[in-house]
C-alpha cells in the first residue's frame, strides 16, 4: 500500500512513538546545558575530565619534584 508516494512500514519502530514523544518534552523543558541533560552525563562531562586533570597534574608536579631532587632515577 502506498502512502503519499512512500511505502508503509515493514518493522515496527525500535521506541513506541509515546515513549519518544514524552522523552523529547522532558528534554526541551529541562533547564540545563545541552550535554548535560541526560541522567549519567555528569559523570562523562564533569568526573572523567576532573579525574583526567587531576591525576595529569599530580604526575607533572611529582616529575618536577624528582627533577630538583634528583630522584626517581632510572639505572
Amino acid at each position: 500500500m502506498k502512502l503519499g508516494g512512500m511505502e508503509e512500514m515493514t518493522e515496527p519502530p525500535f521506541v513506541p512513538r509515546e515513549k519518544l514523544l514524552e522523552k523529547q518534552r522532558y528534554f526541551q523543558h529541562v533547564q540545563k546545558h545541552t550535554y548535560l541533560k541526560g541522567p549519567m552525563d555528569k559523570i562523562t562531562s564533569i568526573a572523567i575530565p576532573f579525574a583526567l586533570a587531576t591525576t595529569s597534574v599530580y604526575l607533572i608536579a611529582r616529575g618536577i619534584y624528582n627533577l630538583a631532587h634528583g630522584t626517581g632515577k632510572k639505572e
